[in-house]
């Protein structure tokens, strides 16, 4: 379900030998295949373009295929047309999830694109892939009111949740000011401050991401992995990052990811079970957002499940305004 990015082909009436034979020339140079290192700026062009509210880079692209853990049989397959790559598809299993045999597959075409069955190839190669390696529950995106979720239901997903982005625009935020005393026992640190030994940052991640609202609980993620691919991510900024400490311990944190040029992106902000309700979580992204505004970053975005109404009030206080909303969809593979 192509990030809403594809829509029901619009009748079109077609005249004479000729048209058919450009339509049937339209279908016959689709090509779905595998991703090569070389597709990577290509493939992160067209996500932008698909999903602008999503952070893509041709350095991210690579690593998430070249990192990859094993259990995720990952799969990144490119749609090409006449040469040109006009889709996508990430294709894994969620290795880390609570309940095994979940896997996920949003397919992204080009908006230029849509509408043309390259949607179909992909979620086609994606569901053969994904079931062929044992995946049983299959999930994915569609963006609201563009009509991925005709596709989806189409193609036999069922609608679960949904998830709201919201973009601030940095240059001109009321951002909240940093308080000039914090309480006692209270420590603001930047990301960089835990670079020797993150590994107390996972655990906090941890424990806030169970509680995340969601169809997929993710509770398996071992340490190796989460330094894989958070920490050592292309994306992460620890610079930007923020960590408030209690008495040495941590309570919350801001993790920031950004494209290196004019966008930042909330990856994770959360507080631990022991420190909630203490304003930390409002803390550290006050503090991220400010480094991020001071290091020349001008748009920031944020995504949040539609139920987690902390975390869409907080967001609201910084300026934040709707963007964008998804709905996850899901179906069983194997069966028609």
């Amino acid at each position: 379900m192509s990030h809403g990015r594809l829509p029901r082909p619009a009748r079109r009436k077609f005249g004479g030998a000729r048209a058919h034979r450009r339509v049937l020339s339209a279908v016959m140079t689709l090509t779905v295949r595998d991703f090569r290192p070389s597709d990577a700026r290509a493939v992160a062009e067209l996500r932008r373009a698909a999903v602008p509210f999503l952070l893509s880079t041709p350095q991210g692209v690579a690593w998430e295929v070249a990192t990859a853990p094993a259990a995720q049989r990952l799969r990144l397959f490119v749609a090409e047309r006449d040469g040109r790559v006009v889709g996508t598809v990430r294709a894994v299993v969620v290795h880390d999830a609570a309940v095994p045999g979940q896997a996920a597959a949003t397919p992204q075409v080009h908006p230029d694109h849509r509408g043309r069955g390259v949607g179909r190839a992909l979620l086609t190669a994606a569901e053969e892939h994904l079931a062929a390696v044992g995946a049983t529950r299959l999930h994915g995106w569609a963006v609201d009111g563009t009509g991925g979720s005709a596709f989806a239901e189409r193609h036999g997903y069922r609608r679960t949740r949904q998830a709201r982005f919201l973009r601030l625009d940095l240059t001109g935020a009321a951002l909240p000011q940093l308080p000039s005393d914090l309480p006692p026992g209270v420590r603001l640190h930047p990301g960089t401050d835990l670079e020797a030994d993150p590994r107390r940052l996972f655990e906090a991640d941890t424990e806030a991401t169970a509680d995340v609202p969601g169809d997929v609980t993710i509770d398996a993620m071992a340490y190796e992995d989460w330094l894989r691919h958070t920490w050592e991510h292309p994306h992460h900024d620890p610079d930007l990052t923020s960590v408030v400490t209690v008495d040495g311990e941590i309570a919350s944190f801001a993790l920031a990811f950004t494209d290196g040029r004019t966008r930042y992106s909330s990856d994770m902000t959360g507080t631990r079970r022991a420190f909630r309700g203490r304003g930390l979580a409002r803390l550290a992204k006050t503090a991220s957002l400010h480094r991020a505004r001071e290091a020349g970053y001008t748009e920031a975005f944020t995504g949040n499940d539609a139920d987690n109404a902390p975390m869409l009030a907080l967001n609201q206080t910084f300026g934040y305004r709707p963007f964008a909303a998804e709905w996850r969809y899901v179906r069983p593979l194997g069966e028609g």
